[in-house]
């Protein structure tokens, strides 16, 4: 069975996200979407919430299944038998910072990393660009699956009114 993790921290998942997902789920037999818990990084999200949109997101692909790590990833592909991390690139910056990171990872397991193209489409795309737009009540219904938006809505209803209660 040919399976590959696409780790990422989802805060939270995009359409560019569930782009690059679904293509590896044509690609490869199981598809892991791993969703990193640092303990040193607050998001938006807490894992449980990510693992939810997640599952809302790609449920539309059998072979894909939602999982979370800490730690290192190569660490989580050694327990989980996977030999092959899919990460997506979308402009030139993102290649040489994903690079150091991969023959990282390589050197440390053997595991490799395949790169993907960003979907033009979602080229643009970053979860901290949504969250900002969010933020400000900005239109991100073609972000963002409508599940994800409504999140992202209470979310900041949620903080606006602690906000105003303080």
């Amino acid at each position: 069975m040919r399976r590959v993790v696409c780790p990422g921290s989802f805060d939270p998942v995009t359409y560019g996200h569930i782009d690059i997902i679904g293509r590896a789920a044509k690609q490869y037999d199981e598809v892991v979407a791993a969703v990193l818990n640092n303990v040193n990084k607050r998001g938006l999200f807490s894992v449980p919430e990510k693992l939810d949109m997640l599952e809302e997101g790609t449920a539309e692909f059998d072979n894909v299944r939602i999982s979370e790590f800490d730690g290192l990833l190569v660490d989580f592909c050694r327990e989980n038998g996977i030999e092959t991390i899919v990460r997506s690139l979308r402009s030139v910056s993102d290649f040489d910072y994903e690079l150091q990171i991969a023959q990282m990872n390589y050197r440390l397991s053997g595991v490799e990393t395949v790169f993907m193209t960003a979907n033009p489409q979602y080229s643009f795309l970053s979860s901290s660009l949504v969250r900002e737009i969010a933020q400000h009540r900005g239109d991100v219904s073609s972000l963002v699956t409508p599940y994800v938006q409504g999140r992202l809505r209470e979310k900041y209803a949620k903080r606006d009114s602690e906000g105003a209660q303080g």
